[in-house]
């Protein structure tokens, strides 16, 4: 059984979703960032980690990656050496381009030390929505990232999603938000967000 290792709502909800969407067992193993507890899964203490018998994972999106190229056959991982160049690519632009503004945006709003926050939110809302018109015609007509099915690079984008909703950046293209509704309305993470409260 696979151990889910983070806080819920937090990244960990990429984690919990994907083995959802998986069927697979799981548990959760909470711990807070920077916790003692977090520190024997990760050396940075960050959140979340996968623990897969001696394996232990950290970094959602590769977490996600791994659990869809374990069960390929479950057709949400990379089923060609084309497919896994194509799923890296998006979830590389997934965190280090879509997400970017949103992590930076929350430390300087509520994590960094008073001393070190700047006011970011113009750079962060611009950042956000070049990124946004990047991810409509990276999507180019699709349903799905990876085109006609969804897969592990959906979590990571959809996530991405959840969060600047949340977080309130308007998302100003039809096409993302209609891709957004798509992938936030499974059930797979309704039921993700059910093992996550009960936790």
């Amino acid at each position: 059984m696979y151990q889910a290792v983070g806080s819920p709502g937090s990244r960990l909800t990429r984690v919990t979703w994907m083995l959802e969407e998986l069927g697979e067992p799981y548990e959760i193993v909470k711990a807070k960032q920077h916790s003692d507890v977090m520190y024997r899964y990760n050396p940075s203490g960050k959140i979340p980690g996968l623990v897969d018998g001696d394996l232990v994972l950290t970094d959602s999106a590769a977490i996600c990656f791994y659990l869809g190229d374990k069960h390929a056959e479950k057709g949400l991982g990379p089923t060609t050496p084309q497919e896994r160049g194509l799923m890296n690519s998006w979830l590389f632009f997934a965190q280090s381009e879509l997400e970017a503004p949103l992590w930076n945006k929350l430390k300087h709003r509520l994590l960094l030390p008073e001393e070190l926050r700047a006011e970011i939110g113009p750079w962060t809302r611009m950042e956000f929505d070049r990124e946004i018109a990047t991810l409509e015609k990276r999507l180019d007509g699709n349903p799905y990232a990876m085109g006609e099915r969804f897969t592990a690079a959906d979590v990571i984008i959809g996530h991405c999603g959840q969060w600047a909703r949340g977080a309130k950046f308007e998302i100003g293209s039809d096409v993302v938000n209609a891709y957004f509704d798509r992938v936030l309305s499974r059930p797979a993470l309704a039921r993700a967000r059910e093992r996550e409260a009960a936790a």
